[in-house]
């Protein structure tokens, strides 16, 4: 009030313009002059903020507060303030922002505030384009209420961080890596490079913690290589930082979207990623690429079947029969020769467990993931 009096008081000196008093009160003309009228009427009561003691217009019901209060205690307790604030948005109607609702759980005691974040360190730049990298990476974590932990396989892109491929299994491995890539291809297409930890599954390391043998090949190796995509190694967590925030983020929503629809078993639970999670997290978290260009080359789905796979040699005993991990495999009658004792043949098991024998080009059985012979077939390999 004592600045306003004393601007007011060399404006009507004629020191100052009423432009250059409203300037020095940081308003316009216009709002000066009001000012000045109300101050002429009422004196230093006219200068007060005529909105103290009134209600706001847009303050929220307090029946609304309450109702947001219960339901994070009651349905969504423990979850991050974000994901809480989008399920009230899309399923409860509510028109109140996410600073708000924080406010409100902050004020109730329901929510910590965030710890101060640390140094800033800078990310690596992302690829420009879909397509020019791939990430892949397993976590283990209780994903189901209840149920003993589970592994988390998730194919992502760089450039986006769209998640392309994700499911539950019981341990990360082979086939698992495999399953993944094989969803992600046929959906997509090939990328130019693959980035994965230094896995037993994925590399071939002669010393813990040395640089990862690339002439002796892992069955992920193999299949990558002749698809002609890149296979890059990280050699520290920090190199895997955006799969690792991702993870973060999955871990934090996933577990409770689960339990939010009541899904129990692995089965429910891949079905309920794939057709309900994935769209809903890509909508939220994907971002456009710096170039809306896309590096992925197109490849036929049975071609990429047939590489995406464990394959091993064998030779065929003498009872026309073929030794796998566990199994005899007995090599039905064929139509091509008397019996493939001694032959050099190939076995390959697919990602759902499945097998098959080639001799040659010619698959010539097809086996199930016990071993029972489920076809007689001479198509050709890939």
């Amino acid at each position: 009030m004592q600045k306003f009096r004393d601007v007011l008081s060399r404006w009507d000196r004629g020191d100052l313009s009423m432009l250059e008093a409203g300037e020095l009160l940081g308003m316009s003309e216009r709002q000066f002059r009001r000012y000045r009228d109300r101050y002429e009427e009422a004196g230093d009561a006219g200068l007060l903020d005529r909105r103290l003691g009134r209600v706001s217009g847009h303050r929220a019901p307090r029946e609304m507060v309450e109702e947001m209060l219960w339901l994070y205690q009651e349905r969504y307790f423990g979850w991050n303030v974000k994901h809480f604030h989008e399920h009230l948005v899309r399923d409860h109607n509510f028109c109140w922002g996410y600073t708000f609702a924080k406010t409100q759980l902050h004020a109730a005691g329901l929510v910590e505030r965030a710890k101060r974040r640390g140094a800033h360190r800078r990310k690596r730049p992302r690829k420009p384009c879909e397509g020019m990298m791939l990430h892949q990476d397993g976590s283990r974590h209780a994903w189901l209420a209840g149920e003993p932990k589970l592994d988390l396989i998730v194919t992502m892109d760089d450039a986006t961080s769209t998640l392309y491929s994700a499911f539950l299994v019981e341990e990360e491995g082979t086939a698992s890596s495999f399953q993944g890539l094989l969803e992600t291809f046929a959906a997509k297409g090939l990328p130019s490079s693959l980035y994965t930890d230094r896995g037993s599954h994925y590399f071939y390391t002669p010393k813990a913690g040395d640089k990862v043998d690339k002439q002796r090949l892992t069955q992920v190796g193999r299949a990558l290589q002749r698809l002609g995509v890149e296979h890059i190694p990280a050699y520290s967590p920090e190199a895997r930082g955006r799969s690792e925030r991702t993870f973060s983020t999955l871990q934090e929503r996933l577990p409770k979207e689960l339990a939010l629809a009541g899904i129990a078993g692995i089965e429910a639970a891949n079905r309920f990623i794939a057709e309900v999670y994935l769209p809903l997290h890509n909508a939220r978290f994907a971002r456009p690429p710096e170039i809306a260009d896309s590096a992925f080359v197109a490849a036929d789905p049975n071609q990429l079947a047939e590489i995406l796979c464990i394959e091993e040699e064998r030779i065929v005993g003498r009872d026309n029969t073929i030794v796998f991990g566990r199994l005899r495999l007995q090599l039905p009658p064929s139509p091509i020769r008397h019996h493939f004792v001694k032959a050099n043949v190939k076995v390959r098991r697919y990602p759902d467990g499945t097998m098959a024998v080639f001799h040659g080009p010619r698959r010539i059985a097809r086996y199930s993931p016990h071993g029972a012979l489920v076809e007689l077939s001479l198509k050709s390999a890939a």
